[in-house]
């Protein structure tokens, strides 16, 4: 999955007195796109360091997270402002950092990260109490209203991924969107206010495809940046009528389907792809 970056560690602990030095790299994001150097040939990719980009101030800044031995950065100023190589660096779509398998893997996680939280700082600029502009805590990760006192904290959106599966005929239900993402996935949802994940996992399954689901068993779970979600993964089992009605609105494809019928993501960075992998390869029997 895109988190499995070993043997190299995220590191979110926040702490506003790492600074920036001429080679940290400094994550510049505008209109979903990311400043990136890209090589074509080898998929290799590159965040420009501090020393590459001029109008950077260092009030500009905040230490976002660690990898390793590299400490990123977010730029929170103007990106037309910057001055930076344009023969090597150019802004480049996060929907092709996601669907196109580039290198190091731990620079795409780190562009999936650092995603959530840029668009966390952009809607946080200001207090939604007052409509005072905010400021950084100094302890933690959080913006605070320097009139009212108002705190706001990184949103994460909690989020189900669910393994329908029939026990009896050994099959699987798959998905396809009816819009964005093209591939097969899994009946998937948010979770409601005042519903635990278990019940989260038996609306969204009724309302996407009509079903009874029991035997609701945990997986795994997944920080997934580019929708601010952590997913958590279920498998469940159908119970009673087994006949699929689908909710057309939301979905162009729900079907069961036998493991060898199964055809997977293209990318191996999702919960939902590994989730279809481990019932293609094991079957019924594989699902925890």
């Amino acid at each position: 999955m895109i988190q499995d970056i070993n043997p190299l560690q995220l590191n979110n602990h926040y702490d506003p007195n790492i600074k920036a030095d001429d080679d940290s790299p400094v994550v510049v994001y505008s209109e979903k796109s990311f400043l990136l150097a890209v090589n074509e040939e080898t998929g290799e990719i590159a965040y420009p360091h501090l020393s590459e980009l001029e109008g950077a101030a260092e009030s500009d800044l905040v230490y976002i997270f660690g990898i390793g031995d590299e400490m990123f950065f977010l730029f929170l100023g103007n990106a037309a402002g910057l001055s930076y190589d344009r023969s090597r660096f150019s802004f480049t779509d996060f929907s092709k950092v996601r669907s196109k398998f580039f290198l190091p893997k731990h620079y795409v996680y780190a562009a999936f990260t650092a995603l959530h939280l840029a668009e966390w700082y952009d809607v946080t600029r200001f207090c939604g109490k007052c409509g005072s502009e905010n400021v950084n805590d100094k302890a933690e990760r959080a913006r605070v209203c320097p009139k009212c006192g108002n705190k706001i904290y990184p949103r994460i959106n909690p989020a189900v991924i669910i393994g329908v599966t029939d026990k009896e005929s050994n099959r699987l239900v798959l998905t396809k969107y009816r819009t964005g993402f093209g591939h097969n996935a899994l009946v998937a949802g948010f979770t409601e206010i005042g519903e635990t994940l278990e019940e989260t996992v038996k609306r969204e399954v009724m309302e996407e495809v009509g079903l009874k689901v029991t035997n609701i068993r945990y997986y795994k779970s997944q920080p997934w940046g580019m929708a601010s979600d952590v997913l958590a993964g279920f498998f469940c089992d159908v119970t009673g009528d087994t006949e699929i009605k689908m909710d057309d609105q939301e979905l162009k494809y729900a079907e069961w389907n036998l493991p060898e019928e199964i055809v997977l993501q293209p990318m191996d960075y999702s919960l939902t792809n590994e989730m279809m992998k481990l019932f293609k390869e094991h079957g019924y029997g594989g699902t925890v």
